[in-house]
């Protein structure tokens, strides 16, 4: 846990910063112990030493927060995606070759990636919600740039997927998302699925599980 910090008033825009990157990084030290269902304003304002009502003047909500650090962790999962890609593709190989590698990287990349999945879970039902209409739009212009460049990623080692690669790039964070929820189950089920091992069937590998839907659906959508 971080030690608690004393503020004085931020005077200037740069101050400003310093708080609001303090805020964040605060946020993201939270996410490595606990679920995103467990991250409080309160709690936060506690580490980070500010009151509820100073960190509002940098975060509107609680989410607020959260969707920006979304935002962060998509940006650097997409950078050493590309890196990986990059090392694990050979664009010379079969098309069905290609795919299948596409499939395993990404899958690979996201499920070492707990926190981002998790976030993505609770992108749509949670985060989302309790931000105005300035803040939602702006993280949605974002991650529609995010979008973008991974859908550019993925054409450059599957042409033959045309627009369907942004298609695909959208589902793959929404599949790891949904997915996430079943791979970190709480320790009551953890518990039952012991006691009970026929009832495991509902805990997914979360790497498992996401490169056999990728890969179903890149060969799916790929034109025969």
């Amino acid at each position: 846990m971080s030690s608690q910090r004393a503020f004085q008033r931020a005077r200037t825009e740069e101050q400003r910063e310093v708080r609001r990157r303090a805020i964040l990084d605060e946020a993201s030290a939270m996410l490595d112990e606990m679920p995103v269902a467990a991250v409080t304003l309160n709690e936060l304002s506690r580490r980070v030493g500010l009151a509820k009502p100073n960190v509002l003047r940098y975060f509107e909500s609680r989410e607020a927060v959260l969707l920006e650090l979304l935002d962060r962790f998509v940006q650097e999962f997409l950078t050493e995606l590309a890196g990986e890609l990059a090392a694990g593709v050979d664009e010379n190989l079969p098309m069905a070759e290609r795919a299948t590698a596409v499939a395993e990287i990404v899958s690979r990349s996201l499920s070492g990636r707990v926190v981002l999945c998790d976030l993505f879970g609770a992108q749509g039902s949670v985060l989302e919600h309790n931000v105005s209409i300035e803040v939602v739009a702006r993280y949605k212009r974002g991650a529609l740039e995010r979008l973008n460049t991974m859908s550019a990623l993925i054409q450059k080692y599957l042409p033959e997927l045309g627009e369907n690669s942004t298609l695909f790039s959208l589902q793959a964070m929404v599949v790891a998302g949904a997915l996430s929820a079943y791979s970190t189950p709480p320790p009551s089920l953890l518990a039952a699925y012991e006691a009970e091992p026929e009832l495991a069937r509902f805990h997914f590998n979360l790497y498992d599980s996401l490169k056999l839907s990728l890969t179903a659906t890149l060969l799916g959508v790929l034109p025969r």
